[in-house]
């Protein structure tokens, strides 16, 4: 776990592909706990600590998450992302080169509960729920290409699913088409940047995460 940002109200960690934001069925260590423990080290408190979680992040996803150090931080932040006042940022590595160097995608995803899937249709469907991100695809290696993702709406698995579709599954990602999978088997997404207002302080905030180690992410380190 890396620290990115840290005030009185908010921390900002980098996770990595391995770890849970919130604790499940694995019994794994969640980062939520994770962060309690670095508080309750850094500033040497007794008791329990305060940590609300925001947002989540797919586990074999990397990245930027926001876990709020005070209820008024968490209500705020709650509302912030419900309203999709929280920007974020995600970069993609995928193995087919789209179309289009830039784009906006828009469909109709319905969650399978029992698969843990998400399916997206080009129309409205019954229990679909509507999702739309933008892309631009800003590198390329010998193999593989980069995309830079930004969310508009935040839907279960979205930005896995909608690019699936696109015909440009992420590296790594068996569930939505990828050849095969990572080693480590995490699949290349990453939460690269996010912005938004401080929800107390009321100052804009910007943050970027750090690559992931490993190689296919430094040939991209450029960008």
């Amino acid at each position: 776990m890396t620290v990115v940002y840290e005030d009185n109200h908010i921390i900002v960690v980098n996770k990595k592909s391995s770890e849970i934001v919130q604790g499940d069925k694995t019994g794994d260590t969640p980062l939520s706990e994770m962060v309690k423990h670095y508080l309750k080290e850094k500033y040497q408190k007794p008791g329990n600590v305060f940590v609300g979680v925001t947002h989540r992040l797919d586990r074999p996803v990397s990245g930027l998450v926001i876990f709020a150090k005070t209820s008024k931080a968490l209500s705020r932040l709650n509302d912030m992302f419900r309203l999709g006042e929280v920007h974020k940022v995600y970069w993609a590595i995928v193995k087919n080169p789209p179309t289009e160097q830039t784009g906006e995608l828009c469909h109709w995803l319905v969650r399978n509960e029992k698969q843990n899937k998400s399916f997206a249709y080009n129309h409205e469907v019954k229990d679909g729920k509507k999702a739309v991100l933008r892309y631009r695809h800003i590198g390329s290696s010998e193999r593989y290409h980069l995309l830079e993702v930004e969310l508009m709406t935040g839907r279960h698995h979205q930005i896995r699913c909608q690019l699936a579709k696109m015909g440009c599954p992420i590296k790594g990602d068996l569930k939505y088409g990828s050849a095969r999978s990572n080693p480590d088997g995490s699949i290349c997404l990453h939460a690269r940047r996010v912005s938004f207002i401080h929800p107390v302080s009321k100052l804009p905030i910007e943050l970027e995460a750090p690559l992931p180690s490993g190689s296919l992410w430094e040939e991209f380190g450029q960008y």
